[in-house]
């Protein structure tokens, strides 16, 4: 097969062979991030952990075990996908507001490096559970900072008004209770304050509450021995080609600058979208154009249940015709699916080369929160995947 690259890097012999709906995965960008993430941490106390939630593809997560990433997770389900992927359970943070009794002993029973607890009954539960099987649970606290990183209420997590985390008022009377507690371990603290934060200033904030929260800590006596910051940097959605990789040199330069470690403290990143986001696109055909009086819409096979995220948080994807002539012109078309549902719109007042039924569309920047929340709903098939490149 020739897999000669369009202008936008994709194999066209593979996407024109491949039935739609589908997920187009570009694995040398996958590595080439993967590449510049272990390289902007080398020398440095980091470990970067992947947020299993933005894609859990088997064949994502085996290229991102190869990487030496450990695994930040939120369910049961992900914890045995990232260890049939060959992922270090030493290395996997369990995280959540809602773990389930046999979420916790899964956990517990595979030695996971820590659950991440945002409640007193959660830590009771995991203090019982793991006396119950004779073993100690490493934990760290997720601490709710009260910081607005000012993005779509939808994926904030920080502030105050937030179902995440225990707030700085409460985590003195929190971990004087974990002292307590004989089966379980106070390895650190954890900080996760959003999703797709393309400014420095939140975690610019964040570096300065955690150096308090540590002076405050040093002062008692308390010595945590990792402290996570989360993840939540953002991609560049609508130029994919200009910035095909986030700007990861600025993330992890802030936190070398200001975040104050300690002697033997080690610093972990839980990063999903800026890992995978870039790398993957929703292909699909062109159904159907249709005009009305007031509108020129663009009818894909692909759908909301393909990708829910503009329906879901309003948001964006640069939308890309694949087989279009640029020298037929251009027109400006709202881009929808065929679902029954009002929402399942891709993109309002979309400047494209002038479309027609057959063509090949891709919706950009979709390899986070893409497949991973793919549904069935109006009872259509779940998408498939495809992977160009790769070692």
């Amino acid at each position: 097969m020739n897999n000669a690259l369009d202008k936008h890097g994709f194999a066209m012999d593979l996407v024109e062979q491949t039935a739609t709906p589908f997920y187009y995965y570009d694995l040398d960008l996958l590595h080439a991030t993967l590449d510049e993430i272990n390289r902007q941490i080398e020398g440095h106390p980091f470990k970067v952990h992947y947020a299993v939630k933005a894609n859990g593809n088997p064949r994502i997560l085996k290229e991102i075990a190869e990487s030496g990433l450990g695994t930040d997770l939120v369910s049961g389900g992900e914890i045995k996908a990232a260890i049939a992927a060959g992922f270090d359970p030493r290395e996997m943070t369990f995280s959540g507001v809602g773990k389930t009794d046999w979420e916790i002993r899964l956990g517990i029973e595979n030695g996971i490096g820590c659950f991440n607890v945002e409640s007193i009954p959660e830590l009771e539960v995991i203090n019982q559970l793991a006396g119950e099987m004779g073993k100690k649970a490493g934990i760290t606290f997720r601490v709710n900072p009260d910081i607005d990183a000012h993005t779509h209420k939808y994926i904030t997590t920080g502030t105050a008004d937030n179902k995440f985390g225990i707030s700085i008022e409460a985590l003195d009377q929190v971990i004087r209770h974990a002292l307590t507690l004989p089966h379980v371990n106070l390895r650190g603290l954890h900080f996760h304050i959003g999703s797709q934060i393309t400014e420095m200033q939140p975690y610019v904030m964040l570096c300065e509450t955690v150096n308090r929260l540590l002076d405050r800590y040093d002062a008692q006596g308390i010595h945590f021995e990792i402290i996570n910051v989360g993840g939540g940097l953002g991609i560049d959605y609508m130029d994919p080609d200009a910035h095909p990789l986030p700007d990861l040199e600025e993330y992890f330069g802030t936190f070398k600058r200001l975040l104050k470690l300690r002697p033997n403290q080690l610093l972990h990143f839980e990063l999903g979208r800026a890992i995978v986001g870039e790398c993957g696109s929703l292909i699909s055909h062109v159904v159907f154009v249709k005009e009305t009086r007031n509108k020129k819409f663009i009818i894909l096979d692909a759908g909301m249940t393909d990708l829910i995220r503009p329906a879901l948080y309003e948001a964006r994807h640069k939308v890309q015709n694949l087989t279009a002539a640029d020298s037929d012109g251009q027109e400006t078309y709202d881009v929808v699916g065929p679902v029954c549902e009002s929402s399942d719109v891709f993109a309002h007042d979309c400047l494209l080369p002038v479309t027609r039924r057959g063509d090949l569309i891709a919706i950009r920047s979709a390899g986070a929160y893409g497949e991973s929340m793919s549904s069935c709903y109006n009872m259509r098939s779940l998408p498939s995947s495809v992977f160009a490149g790769g070692k």
